[in-house]
């Protein structure tokens, strides 16, 4: 690793499963944040971490997290995400956030994480995204919300949606 490379805030994650309870320990930190900032519940929290995790993971929601990186790295994606995206995986948890953006769109994308760092969240967002292969994609009413571990520092960022269409 150079000097110009940047480390990764987090280690990455194994594909969620079974026998590391689907994350669970990053899924408490995405309903905390979620919970604490928005004052509602992502899931519910009757849920204990294990089988909130593994709902989650297979919720017809997009799911999506990363780190806090200069250039953010995709820390966890849900099965729907991968669906959308288009990737497997091992290529999501490498991958810096800012490509499921087309070019031109990566400056608004900034602007929005840099709005989302400054007030918690937002809950409005809609935008044009791009899965691996390239299709394009239309998400409306967006949530994006800082993630805050229990001392109060940021580990990242988290969005999820459930509104989309395919535009190509």
């Amino acid at each position: 690793m150079t000097a110009s490379t940047p480390r990764s805030t987090v280690t990455p994650f194994q594909y969620p499963a079974p026998a590391n309870d689907f994350l669970s320990g990053h899924i408490r930190l995405l309903r905390t944040s979620f919970r604490n900032l928005l004052g509602r519940e992502l899931i519910d929290p009757e849920l204990d971490d294990g089988e909130a995790a593994r709902r989650l993971f297979d919720a017809p929601v997009v799911l999506l997290s990363h780190n806090t990186n200069p250039d953010p790295i995709l820390t966890y994606g849900n099965r729907q995400a991968l669906d959308l995206l288009e990737l497997a995986w091992d290529r999501l948890i490498r991958m810096p956030s800012r490509l499921t953006a087309e070019r031109p769109d990566q400056a608004e994308r900034a602007r929005l994480l840099a709005e989302v760092a400054a007030k918690g969240f937002i809950d409005h967002y809609s935008g044009v995204r791009v899965s691996a292969s390239g299709r394009r994609f239309l998400i409306e009413g967006a949530i994006v919300w800082n993630l805050m571990d229990e001392s109060g520092r940021l580990q990242g960022q988290a969005a999820t949606f459930s509104n989309w269409r395919r535009l190509t």
